[in-house]
């Protein structure tokens, strides 16, 4: 074994404690969003929004400034900037500097945030950490409070001095100034930003939120701001592409002490619903002011509602054709929704708040908006029935795109499960079917098999010659069409561009006999493939297995004691027999077994020499060397109908190359 130089040692000293910040500076990727800044100025901004959510809060101003850093300001209760009572470190400069440390944790009665985005302690902390410089100043209790950071160290200790009348009385300003070192773009997208705050004011009715923007050489700034009183309505409304096919299912509902069984008093949901029956769909979500941009559970308990409320309404009037099945999607694809819950302690997939992982927020949505759907549906029955029509409409427009496929296939969805006996895995880089000749064959195939990687398709008998069979007449024959099924890719040419979306298999292999009938079955197969699925070939996923046609019971030589050896032809057979006779066995001490054919193998020698990974002979098919035109002559040649006379020539002329196995 050869000596590997050791370069380095490892020791007690090997091992690093990172302190601080330190961490978020050498992984920020794990803390926020690395493409720009965004992220890191939306953790400000949620905070700001924390207080509105908390009812202290009347406007939020975001400033974007002409060097490139940014204000967030509020007239919140401020940052309390007093020494903490145990690490005795005035809390201002903890909330920037530490890790896992605010005031959400904190979810009882008469904590300081009951509601919140803020859920790990982690958000602001992380803005300081990727920030070359950030400022705050706040205003508490008669007092302002100033204090600055660079890289995340305090670099102007905190300052306090007393209000004057020029002061207002309360409130928070943060400017960051991001490091641009940690970020693909240091260009903050305008048009996310907009999209976010004007989203913020959407889900605060009554609370103002502000965008300016200064640019250079500019005296005046840019503003806009944005205020809704009526809230979600009013951004639905405006952001829908079709009219809507009923009018708007709106409600909101949270719950109170009695309900406290349930859930925690004051969680709950306001919601918005619009259908129509065509454009583009406008879906948002947000749990405590987050937007909530890969959905989640909440999304779940919304679409869980609407379906049972609409499926109640529809059976109450016996208003399902005969032979259709509903589906959630059914009602869920034609409908466009804002939704804001609020969640006592919601748990999030990842620090960028993406996607809500709460469980109790899908029964927490759906028990209020159920409800109050079944309610507006019986008290509205003929929007009801429009709106039952529009989803029986797109179940049956479901169902009939599932019957194409099933048609267009035969119906081999109800054959197809008694033949094929499937894998668990569905990653193409390990899964594999293997197409066995003969019901025998297959049963020892499925015995022997690996079951979490490999499946068995069953051939009963010898395939259809397909070289002149014309693509729609294909599943007239049903081995074909099980093939078909169960690869997952429909029939081709070989200028088509086929969808491999559905395919199931990584590798197609073909298992036959090691005799003449065998042969002749992969050549069936192959001209198959070649024929009318050569994009499959071209791939790289069909493959030939090898099997052996002959077993020796080799005695024990020495210290080697008594094997079972398999060739895969006479010229291996013999070169067996050489090597057991160098070993010193002696002649005629061993026994040979011919296989006439799959069936007679039991499935541990099935595994051993055709199914394992680490031990078979598994040939890839291409046409690579011989070229697409080329092969396509040859086996022109071979399968053709009319083309006796070239396969009369093609025999004379290399007939004596054949090894006839009779």
């Amino acid at each position: 074994m050869p000596s590997i130089k050791q370069n380095s040692s490892y020791g007690e000293a090997s091992i690093r404690v990172l302190k601080g910040l330190e961490p978020v500076k050498q992984r920020p990727g794990m803390y926020t969003r690395t493409d720009n800044p965004l992220h890191v100025v939306q953790e400000v901004n949620d905070n700001a929004a924390d207080e509105a959510l908390a009812g202290v809060c009347q406007r939020i101003a975001v400033t974007l400034h002409a060097d490139g850093s940014i204000t967030v300001d509020d007239d919140g209760r401020g940052i309390p900037f007093g020494l903490h009572p145990q690490e005795q470190v005035p809390v201002l400069e903890i909330v920037f500097t530490r890790l896992h440390t605010g005031g959400k944790f904190d979810k009882g009665a008469g904590g300081a945030y009951s509601f919140s985005g803020g859920l790990h302690g982690v958000g602001v902390s992380v803005t300081n950490a990727l920030a070359k410089r950030l400022q705050v100043t706040v205003w508490r209790e008669g007092q302002v409070a100033t204090l600055a950071f660079g890289g995340g160290d305090v670099i102007e200790p905190l300052v306090l001095r007393k209000a004057t009348g020029g002061d207002r009385k309360r409130g928070t300003s943060v400017r960051v100034w991001p490091d641009a070192k940690y970020f693909e773009s240091a260009e903050l997208p305008r048009a996310d930003l907009v999209h976010l705050l004007r989203s913020k004011a959407v889900l605060m009715p009554g609370v103002t939120v502000a965008l300016t923007v200064e640019k250079t050489g500019q005296k005046e700034p840019e503003t806009q701001t944005w205020k809704y009183e009526a809230g979600l309505r009013d951004y639905l409304l405006q952001g829908l592409a079709a009219d809507p096919l009923i009018p708007l299912f709106e409600g909101a509902q949270y719950a109170t002490a009695s309900e406290s069984e349930n859930f925690a008093e004051g969680e709950g949901a306001a919601w918005c619903v619009a259908f129509t029956d065509d454009g583009s769909l406008l879906r948002e979500s947000y749990v405590n002011l987050i937007p909530t941009v890969a959905g989640g559970t909440h999304e779940s308990g919304l679409k869980d509602g609407l379906f049972g409320a609409i499926k109640g309404f529809i059976d109450l009037h016996s208003l399902l054709p005969k032979g259709v099945k509903l589906m959630p999607e059914d009602v869920f694809s034609r409908a466009s929704f804002v939704l804001s819950a609020k969640v006592l302690d919601p748990q999030f997939q990842g620090q960028i708040k993406e996607r809500l992982n709460s469980r109790d927020a899908l029964r927490l949505v759906s028990a209020y908006v159920k409800p109050a759907l079944e309610l507006w549906l019986n008290q509205h029955v003929d929007l009801g029935r429009k709106l039952a029509d529009l989803v029986i409409r797109q179940a049956q427009t479901r169902q009939r795109a599932s019957q194409k496929v099933e048609k267009r296939k035969g119906s081999g969805v109800a054959v197809l499960p008694g033949k094929l006996t499937d894998c668990e895995s569905r990653d193409l880089l390990f899964n594999e079917v293997f197409l066995v000749e003969g019901d025998s064959a297959g049963g020892s195939a499925k015995m022997g098999r690996n079951k979490e990687t490999q499946a068995v398709l069953p051939l009963r008998g010898k395939v259809l010659n397909t070289w002149e069979v014309d693509r729609d007449r294909l599943f007239a024959n049903n081995e074909i069409h099980d093939i078909a099924v169960a690869v997952g890719v429909d029939p081709h040419g070989p200028n088509d561009a086929p969808d491999f979306s559905g395919l199931r298999y990584g590798k197609v292999c073909i298992l036959s006999d090691a005799d003449v009938d065998g042969s002749h079955i992969q050549v069936l197969l192959l001209t198959l493939f070649f024929r009318h699925f050569p994009r499959l070939v071209e791939r790289g996923h069909v493959y030939i297995a090898r099997p052996p046609l002959y077993r020796i019971d080799a005695p024990a030589r020495g210290k080697r004691p008594a094997a079972k050896l398999y060739a895969l032809d006479d010229g291996e057979l013999e070169a067996a027999l050489d090597k057991l006779r160098k070993e010193g066995a002696k002649e005629g001490s061993w026994s040979i077994s011919r296989f006439k054919g799959l069936g007679e193998m039991n499935a541990e020698q099935l595994w051993d020499t055709t199914l394992n990974p680490e031990t078979r002979r598994l040939l890839p098919v291409s046409w690579q060397l011989r070229g697409f035109d080329a092969t396509g002559t040859l086996l022109s040649k071979l399968m053709g109908k009319g083309e006796a006379q070239a396969r009369r020539d093609l025999m004379e002329l290399r007939g004596d190359e054949v090894e006839v196995d009779v």
